[in-house]
């Protein structure tokens, strides 16, 4: 006991002499009055109230849905990663994707930061995946799904696709995808295939290798010139208009931090907004009826899993629970 309260003896007075030491050094700057124990305070108050170092390296991954693989896909983006580099002092990135597959898998794993996401995987992201809209996408208002065949096939009706086989798009496309199983519930087909674009899912039709394909009304008018030898014509068309696609935000970025790169995103200069494709002074559109869509088919195939792969991949398909 007494060498541990000599050891504190000594080791108070090396402290003492310590903070003498230091006390001599700076009473040129001291004021007079400040007590030696004041002196100490003053020192432990300044280590604590030390601002917290901040990573000098942040960065945000922007997703985005392309079918068209040339560069110009990539530039459209160009002027708007630098501003929004510039205004939020970090590293801005952009992941295009061919279609939804890739990006359907990135949402689920929350690794994009921002997505401007097309209207099928929009109503996913915010209904499966807690991502926020945040402006509305240009583009189409009211897109319209359509299955389309053959000029000279014999299918008159959606009745008649039963037994037949059928391109679709990738899960996450509202038109290509959640619709067209949505409006063909209840058939039994011979099989579903999956062509990587709207365009070869046109092809896929014309070489037989499907009897029927689902796009949007305004990928058919696109592409139909495309496609040759054969006429196509529009067995059935949708009623209910497709909401435009949004710029959705993850729920991994930190709440106040949202609330900046949302009022940021606002004050995008309009010719760069345009230039990537969003909106800054409109509403986000009302997806409630694209959700119920989604979880209707959803309820067949439950998601993005090996499982709802191989229900896909079943011949023949049955497209009901």
């Amino acid at each position: 006991m007494f060498r541990t309260l000599s050891t504190d003896l000594q080791q108070k007075k090396m402290m003492d002499e310590a903070a003498s030491t230091t006390m001599r050094r700076l009473s040129v700057t001291l004021p007079s009055r400040i007590s030696r124990r004041g002196f100490l305070y003053l020192m432990l108050l300044s280590a604590c109230s030390a601002p917290t170092p901040t990573p000098q390296h942040r960065s945000l991954l922007v997703g985005t849905v392309s079918y068209d693989e040339s560069s110009k896909s990539l530039d459209q983006y160009e002027r708007f990663k630098r501003y929004l580099s510039e205004r939020t002092q970090s590293l801005v990135e952009l992941e295009p994707t061919l279609n939804e597959s890739r990006a359907l898998a990135q949402i689920q794993r929350q690794e994009w930061s921002l997505v401007f996401a097309p209207p099928g995987l929009t109503a996913i992201a915010i209904s499966q995946h807690q991502y926020i809209p945040l402006f509305p996408l240009f583009g189409v208002q009211g897109l319209r799904s359509v299955l389309v065949v053959r000029d000279d096939s014999p299918i008159q009706s959606i009745a008649a696709i039963a037994g037949k086989s059928l391109a679709l798009g990738k899960p996450g496309s509202a038109t290509g995808y959640y619709l067209p199983i949505f409006n063909l519930y209840g058939l039994t087909l011979s099989e579903l295939i999956f062509p990587p674009t709207p365009k070869a899912i046109l092809e896929a039709v014309v070489e037989g290798k499907a009897a029927v394909g689902a796009v949007s009304l305004e990928e058919f008018a696109a592409y139909k010139s495309q496609v040759t030898p054969f006429n196509l014509r529009i067995l059935f068309t949708d009623v209910h208009p497709v909401p435009a696609g949004a710029v959705l935000i993850s729920p991994t970025i930190e709440r106040n931090a949202q609330e900046s790169i949302r009022k940021i995103l606002s004050e995008t200069p309009s010719v760069v907004a345009q230039e990537a494709g969003f909106v800054t002074n409109a509403p986000v559109p009302d997806y409630k009826y694209m959700i119920s869509v989604v979880e209707r088919v959803r309820a067949i195939f439950p998601g993005d899993s090996k499982e709802t792969a191989a229900l896909l991949q079943q011949k023949p398909v049955r497209l009901f629970k």
